[in-house]
């Protein structure tokens, strides 16, 4: 039996280059980099090697670059950290429905906290209206937070358009990038974005290792406490062999760009999601068709229990997911697809196919053949749904 891995979006296989990269660190080149003597110095020589890195990476300054153990830390970090540097003045924040739980709920822990919170609607196509949130904006807001490509529909933000209007009323702006690297570009400048993250392991690095652009002189209160690391900006010792793992990642990222890796991934994408539709009826996609990183489809097949079909195509050899893997444990619909206006019955029928840097054509063409048998299968068992979705 074949099988093939289709849940790039919640983590990679960490690429060869990584690993061989973090190797040395691991073993016999341990050692602290706040230390003064030769091991730390080495083990802090490496760590600045990545940030620098991660630095060209995102298009930042390696002075800009925070190391964290998590893209959901770095978020943590953004909204927390600014929160709890603003005076009394700026106290609303402004996030959009289709944000990942680490924003979300810290949104949400923020407001129970005393701080106002705005939470904006987004369109049938999973995309943010500018004007929309523009009409949010005031003098007192301290904080907006939006997602740079969603990890459940893959769909991408105007976030040029919406930098320019948060830079214009005066408060901060926090890009959740996690998805990004390898399939978009990072324009921290062009998006006027003063905090962004991401995260390696969705990049071919490990787990472990994260980081936060934070833009020069934006206040921000640490979350750990502690010693100076990251210039004062998140105390603890560095995961050393995760952060130059996450460098040699990064390295690939940028040359995955530079190749066309994000056209390839389209093309797969459009291959795959052509044939779902051909095969089975009753089939759409979630999100925009177009404004779309091509390597994430949500596909809804009517009548269907997603968590069933997801079962059914892991024993058929292909791994695939049915929403964000941080909130797997829940048992509700995708806050995602029921902010873009499905039903929770649509919602529930939903998959993610999500591509990466070793899917390949034949891949493609094996999830095509052995979707349509088991979606019949689970319609059969389930009765007549079809119909019912909106």
């Amino acid at each position: 039996m074949k099988h093939v891995y289709a849940d790039h979006a919640a983590t990679t296989r960490p690429a060869p280059e990584a690993v061989q990269a973090m190797l040395p660190y691991v073993a016999d080149g341990f050692g602290n980099p706040s230390s003064v003597h030769t091991r730390g110095e080495a083990a802090r020589d490496a760590v600045e090697a990545a940030r620098i890195e991660v630095a060209r990476l995102m298009a930042a300054q390696p002075e800009e670059i925070v190391f964290t153990a998590s893209g959901s830390e770095s978020n943590n970090l953004a909204l927390k950290g600014v929160a709890a540097s603003t005076d009394g003045t700026r106290r609303r924040i402004v996030v959009s429905a289709i944000e990942h739980p680490s924003v979300l709920a810290t949104a949400k822990h923020l407001e129970a906290r005393g701080h106002a919170l705005t939470v904006v609607p987004v369109q049938a196509n999973g995309r943010i209206d500018p004007d929309e949130l523009g009409a949010a904006l005031g003098d007192d807001v301290a904080l907006v937070s939006v997602m740079a490509l969603n990890n459940e529909t893959g769909v991408t933000q105007p976030l040029e358009d919406i930098g320019a209007r948060v830079k214009a009323c005066g408060a901060l702006f926090h890009v959740d990038a996690v998805q990004a690297p390898g399939k978009l570009a990072l324009h921290v400048d062009g998006w006027n974005a003063d905090l962004v993250s991401i995260a390696a392991h969705k990049f071919g690095g490990v787990p472990g290792a994260a980081a936060l652009f934070v833009r020069r002189r934006t206040r921000l209160v640490p979350l750990v406490h502690g010693g100076r690391q990251e210039r004062g900006r998140r105390a603890g010792t560095e995961n050393v062999p995760a952060i130059v793992a996450m460098g040699a990642a990064a390295v690939l990222a940028r040359t995955a760009l530079a190749t066309g890796e994000p056209a390839r991934l389209a093309d797969l994408g459009e291959r795959l999601l052509a044939a779902l539709l051909m095969r089975v009826a009753d089939t759409r996609l979630n999100g925009d068709l177009n404004q779309r990183a091509g390597g994430i489809l949500n596909v809804c097949f009517a009548g269907v229990d997603g968590e069933a079909a997801l079962h059914e195509l892991d024993r058929a050899g292909v791994i695939v997911s049915t929403g964000s893997a941080c909130s797997s444990g829940e048992q509700g619909p995708s806050h995602v697809l029921t902010a873009m206006g499905l039903t929770a019955e649509d919602a529930h029928a939903s998959v993610r196919f999500s591509l990466g840097r070793e899917s390949t054509a034949e891949d493609v063409e094996y999830i095509a053949e052995v979707t349509p048998p088991i979606v019949e299968r689970l319609r059969a068992l389930s009765g007549p749904a079809l119909g019912k979705s909106a």
